[in-house]
């Protein structure tokens, strides 16, 4: 007996999924309103490719040097080994230093695009996730940092999250002339601290100690390197996050000198031990800048705050460093209540287009999650999956009017309408209806030979008989009244098709 071929089994890869038009539409509907937002503002779209060469993804790949750690990689037939992108920033620098003649200085740009990251994954971590980004590129002073923070506030009002939100603002400086005085000046140390950091919303103040001292084990036994920092170091770092304000670290003195701030002291016991270098000065000077410029245009600390526990872990940002964080509540795995937290973030990373080109190329700009956003926007209610509209369907009543059933389909389609043939197999009604049902089609279309004959098609507007049925019980009366579905004169199919309300809501919504 010959053998029969293995079934394949049909399965996603780990950390990915599928999506299905209700979602996609949902999705388009919130990303419409972010574009909108990114327009008023002046920003134009750009569309990079997914793949870069490695080299060009370099050291700022997640952890090694290892090309398929961190990002998925492929090896050309040129042997040049190509990357899949790992965010949306560093192909705008690559994109930037390649076009730098042709291009606008600064020059503002926004791209929508997937991405793709080589890690382990988990509840609501994807391996491939849609991003959603803004970027400056050429613009060196802290009004190009605050114009993007408060770009992003009004994104979130836009999309309905007044209230419900938080854009937060710290500075690399800060953090880098924190690591300085304490003496943490090796850049894989400072890179590990700075991720630490940034699992505080995840792991709280005890698992980032955890993270600053030997490492981390979590509950799957899987075991993180800590940064290896003594206790007054770890400490030190903790301070620094805790403080609810800028003005919690430090004490100014009122003739501070032409230095900016070097004559403050630092207040918080661990750091009180420690000199305040420059670094810390310069990006003290420049959120106090940012916070005057949010002041200025009417953003309140209710919408921006100045916050010293907001890190972001990525190793290019040499600035400005903010996030949006949602304030309302939901419940995680285990059923407590927990803040929604960040759907976005983003800085200023000046080094990065200088990769490229052999100068300084100040740039900064914000990322975000689109998957997460539109997660908290259903949670909220301000995102619906509703379902999608479908076409109307042209049912085949004789298999020898092919042609005629076409025409039909052609006329609606030229009048705008969402239209289609019914191709399968079957033709039997109801098994024809109960596809347009699957299809949540408006209204079907028949003709048989009776109508051919009359001159007419009978319509049925599925919404409306959907509704009556609710009320009739009796199937003899259901036959007879045939709710829903009326007789049309042929030459004015299309027209009658038009005002059905579904059809109609379509057509208004997509033109």
């Amino acid at each position: 007996m010959a053998k029969t071929n293995a079934l394949i089994e049909p399965r996603l890869p780990r950390g990915f999924v599928d999506s299905e038009p209700a979602e996609l539409a949902a999705i388009e509907e919130m990303v419409a309103k972010i574009r909108h937002v990114y327009e008023r503002y002046g920003f134009d779209p750009l569309q990079t490719p997914f793949f870069e060469y490695t080299e060009a993804l370099g050291k700022f790949l997640p952890d090694t040097d290892r090309p398929n750690a961190g990002v998925f990689s492929v090896q050309d037939d040129d042997e040049q080994w190509l990357s899949l992108r790992y965010d949306l920033t560093a192909p705008l620098a690559r994109y930037f230093a390649q076009n730098y003649q042709d291009l606008p200085k600064p020059f503002r740009s926004y791209r929508q695009g997937w991405v793709f990251r080589n890690e382990k994954p988990g509840p609501g971590r994807f391996r491939q996730f849609m991003q959603f980004d803004a970027d400056t590129v050429g613009a060196a002073g802290p009004e190009a940092d605050a114009e993007i923070c408060m770009m992003m506030a009004d994104t979130m009002d836009a999309l309905g999250l007044a209230g419900k939100y938080i854009v937060r603002v710290n500075n690399r400086k800060i953090l880098d002339g924190v690591m300085q005085t304490i003496g943490v000046v090796e850049e894989d140390q400072k890179l590990t601290v700075l991720r630490a950091i940034d699992k505080l919303d995840k792991f709280g103040p005890e698992g980032v100690r955890l993270l600053l001292g030997e490492g981390r084990k979590d509950e799957s036994g899987d075991y993180t390197e800590g940064a290896k920092l003594g206790a007054d170091q770890a400490e030190a770092i903790i301070e620094m996050m805790s403080a609810a304000r800028l003005d919690d670290l430090v004490d100014l003195e009122a003739d501070a000198g032409p230095d900016g701030f070097l004559d403050a002291e630092f207040k918080t016991p661990s750091l009180a031990k420690f000199p305040i270098t420059t670094a810390f000065a310069e990006g003290f000077a420049e959120l106090q800048a940012m916070a005057a410029l949010f002041a200025s245009a009417g953003y309140g600390a209710d919408r921006i705050k100045i916050d010293p526990s907001v890190v972001r872990g990525l190793e290019y940002y040499t600035g400005p460093v903010f996030e949006i964080e949602l304030t309302f509540s939901v419940q995680n795995e285990k059923g407590q209540d927990v803040v929604f937290g960040s759907v976005g973030g983003g800085g200023r990373y000046d080094g990065l287009v200088s990769r490229f080109r052999n100068e300084h190329t100040p740039a900064t700009g914000f990322s975000i999650g689109v998957s997460r956003l539109a997660s908290a926007l259903r949670l909220t209610g301000n995102l619906k999956s509703a379902e999608v509209t479908g076409p109307v369907v042209v049912t085949v009543m004789e298999k020898d009017r092919i042609a005629d059933y076409q025409k039909m389909v052609a006329e609606l389609r030229a009048a705008g309408v969402r239209a289609e043939l019914f191709l399968g197999n079957a033709r039997n009604m109801g098994r024809q209806m109960k596809y347009a049902d699957r299809r949540n089609a408006p209204a079907v279309i028949i003709q048989g030979s009776n109508e051919r004959e009359e001159g007419i098609v009978q319509i049925k507007d599925l919404a409306e008989g959907a509704e009556a049925a609710k009320s009739i019980t009796d199937n003899a009366a259901w036959k007879m009244e045939r709710p829903g579905q009326y007789s049309v004169p042929r030459n004015e199919m299309v027209e009658f098709v038009k005002h059905i309300p579904a059809v109609a809501a379509w057509l208004k919504a997509n033109g």
